[in-house]
């Protein structure tokens, strides 16, 4: 395997790159063209935008069934980084849908110019193959995020959580930072598909491997939120404006799985068995601590938030497995949780907007005053929960039977408890939508357009992968099959 010259491939290895560079120079000319209430459009274009980025990678940028490493190694064009570009596109186009009505970030340019940045930067990051290419991936990603986390100025919750999120970011980097320092130090290559033979070749303590594994750990660990690196979650998903969570638990979760099962594999195949127990023991604290503190959530966002870091927990049971049958179910899960929880926070944008709050005990009566987005959350939960035939059921009987090939029968078990722990919060919330009853429950509520589109779009994903899952499988297994 050798880095390709400098020809077509290269070009069409970065054409998602070169796309949401276009949009954003054009978001920038628009930003300063329109004024006011017309700035609000820039949502749809750049929805559109993003859409057309991914029609663009699917008939010009796929690649070949073999990865090859183009612009000297620095990136790997392979269905691995194809198939999580899809993820961050499609991600970014709903979350632009769903900002259009915002008071006040709905017609700030600046917010969609961000965010198509951050985008650009998970993109590098899911094919980065040299650690150069990967930190500044992560830092591009980061950064804009920090500034979406705490966009409403005038919110002092929502300032909080950028402030916050900027300063554990800014730590777990360094430590991130550090680590891969010393990962080129002790192989004298930043090349990620050449650390292999070095590490292997026993000439590097093992002590000092992992050690650069751990610190590398808490970089990965604060992107997808795991614990003991979740305590930035909570505060953050509650402050930040409803559709940047919902981007921050699926894009930018979908990233650090991908950064985590690419170096990871690649890099450390020699230190699997013990860092594999790290991971293992990170799944189960993430499970655990995220279910058991969502039971007694008020806030809707909050329970969210710590599904989210339970749901980490699940997706790490497959890449415990160390195998291709469980990392193919790292993927598809993540396709799955993507509609999902982008459906679960759509609606939780629309509520939020309408009634002024995201307090669990005010969605009473939301069966009578909005019978679709009731049905849409009683779609997105009990897919959350694992209940057929929805997406997150597929994806996790995947995780759960690739853990008991793998001889990790205690894993499936402690997953299959925290399960039905979730099913437990989840449906406590669909008894509140459908049962309990307020003053006020007879008034229906405003749906915008591309709000409704938006969620649409996402249930619908939640039905086509719970039911004709192969394609989605599939393609989750060319993934994993193109990263070595």
């Amino acid at each position: 395997m050798t880095a390709g010259s400098f020809d077509l491939s290269s070009i069409r290895a970065i054409t998602p790159q070169l796309g949401l560079f276009t949009l954003g120079l054009l978001l920038f000319i628009l930003d300063l063209a329109w004024k006011g209430e017309k700035r609000r459009q820039l949502a749809w274009i750049t929805s559109l935008g993003l859409v057309l980025t991914g029609a663009a990678m699917t008939l010009w940028g796929r690649p070949s069934a073999d990865g090859v490493l183009v612009f000297g190694g620095m990136i790997r064009w392979d269905w691995m980084g194809f198939t999580f570009g899809l993820i961050f596109l499609f991600g970014g186009a709903v979350t632009a849908l769903l900002m259009k009505h915002d008071a006040d970030a709905g017609k700030r340019g600046e917010f969609y110019l961000l965010m198509v940045v951050a985008i650009l930067g998970m993109t590098l990051m899911a094919c980065a193959a040299d650690l150069v290419m990967l930190f500044l991936a992560v830092e591009t990603t980061s950064i804009p995020l920090y500034i979406l986390a705490g966009f409403l100025r005038k919110d002092c919750r929502s300032v909080e959580a950028g402030f916050k999120y900027l300063l554990y970011g800014a730590m777990t980097s360094a430590l991130m930072l550090y680590g891969f320092s010393l990962l080129f130090g002790f192989t004298g290559t930043t090349q990620v598909y050449s650390m292999a033979g070095v590490l292997n070749g026993g000439s590097v303590p093992a002590a000092a491997i992992i050690g650069v594994i751990v610190l590398i750990l808490v970089g990965i660990g604060f992107k997808i939120s795991a614990v003991p690196f979740h305590f930035w979650a909570p505060d953050v998903y509650q402050g930040a404006p409803s559709p940047v969570a919902g981007f921050l638990s699926t894009a930018s979760k979908a990233a650090g799985f991908s950064v985590l099962v690419r170096l990871f594999t690649v890099a450390f195949p020699g230190s699997a068995p013990v860092w594999a127990i790290i991971v293992s023991a990170l799944s189960v604290a993430s499970m655990t601590f995220g279910n058991l503190q969502a039971i007694n959530q008020k806030d809707i966002k909050r329970l969210l938030a710590y599904s989210s870091i339970a749901q980490a927990g699940y997706i790490l049971i497959g890449v415990v497995t160390l195998s291709t049958f469980g990392t193919t179910g790292v993927v598809f899960y993540l396709l799955a949780y993507l509609v999902t929880n982008l459906a679960a926070f759509g609606i939780v944008t629309i509520i939020g907007r309408e009634l002024g709050s995201d307090d669990i005990k005010d969605y009473s009566g939301l069966s009578r005053r909005s019978p679709g987005l009731a049905l849409g959350l009683l779609a997105a939960f009990l897919s959350l929960g694992g209940i057929p035939p929805f997406a997150g059921f597929v994806g996790k009987i995947i995780l759960f039977a690739s853990a008991l090939q793998a001889n990790l029968a205690w894993l499936a078990i402690i997953g299959i408890i925290n399960s039905i722990i979730g099913l437990y919060y989840y449906l406590m919330v669909l008894k509140v939508v459908y049962l309990d009853r307020s003053d006020g429950d007879e008034q229906p509520l405003k749906v915008s357009r591309l709000a409704r589109i938006a969620v649409i779009v996402c249930i619908t994903g939640i039905l086509a992968a719970g039911i004709f899952f192969a394609p989605l499988y599939e393609l989750s297994k060319m993934a994993v099959a193109s990263i070595f």
